[in-house]
């Protein structure tokens, strides 16, 4: 059982649950780790799960089910970039972020949602990104907001010329709205989020 146990590393195993949780969205069973990490025995998979949770990776609730942490997500932060000119980079550890905790400030009331449509490429959003909205924000003139207006769902700037609420895109393909009968705004955008590669 110890040469078990030795074969792997706490990161190598950290990223075996990490990757199975990603693909399928659920916490491994314990048959499911004996597969994953290539053992026979059940106690060398206690040895892990509790070795995991020592170190703040897994915890485990009243009914004994495993959860990751917030912590288990986290990643490094190396530093900064400049985005004009190259300069050296030095990957030294300057912190470690929790990319939810670091985007959403009020997870209770937010929710993501997939952009469709091209009207607000001048903002930096494109077609295929992820917005991260937080309802019940008020909107202040300039931020990009979530709105129904005359029942017709749309995302663009919130802009209030006196008593008047104006949606402008950020597209000069797109005209200003004004709503005729009715306007709700669903929420305030808060992040975006692009992905490059899976």
């Amino acid at each position: 059982m110890g040469t078990m146990k030795e074969k792997r590393s706490v990161q190598s195993v950290q990223r075996i649950i990490i990757s199975f949780f990603r693909h399928q969205k659920r916490m491994p069973s314990y048959q499911e780790m004996l597969d994953l990490l290539g053992v026979r025995s059940k106690s060398v998979v206690h040895f892990w799960i509790n070795k995991l949770i020592a170190g703040g990776f897994l915890e485990r609730d009243e009914k004994s089910h495993l959860s990751l942490t917030k912590q288990s997500v986290a990643i490094p932060m190396v530093g900064s970039v400049q985005a004009g000119f190259p300069s050296p980079g030095e990957e030294v550890l300057s912190d470690t972020i929790s990319m939810d905790e670091y985007l959403i400030t009020h997870p209770e009331v937010s929710f993501l949602l997939k952009v469709s449509g091209d009207s607000m490429t001048g903002a930096g959003i494109m077609e295929g990104d992820m917005v991260i909205i937080e309802k019940g924000r008020d909107p202040k003139t300039g931020d990009i907001v979530i709105a129904e207006v005359d029942g017709d769902w749309t995302m663009k700037y919130f802009q209030k010329k006196g008593k008047q609420v104006v949606l402008e895109a950020a597209n000069p393909k797109y005209p200003d709205i004004m709503a005729r009968t009715e306007l709700r705004i669903g929420g305030v955008v808060t992040a975006v989020i692009r992905k490059y590669h899976t």
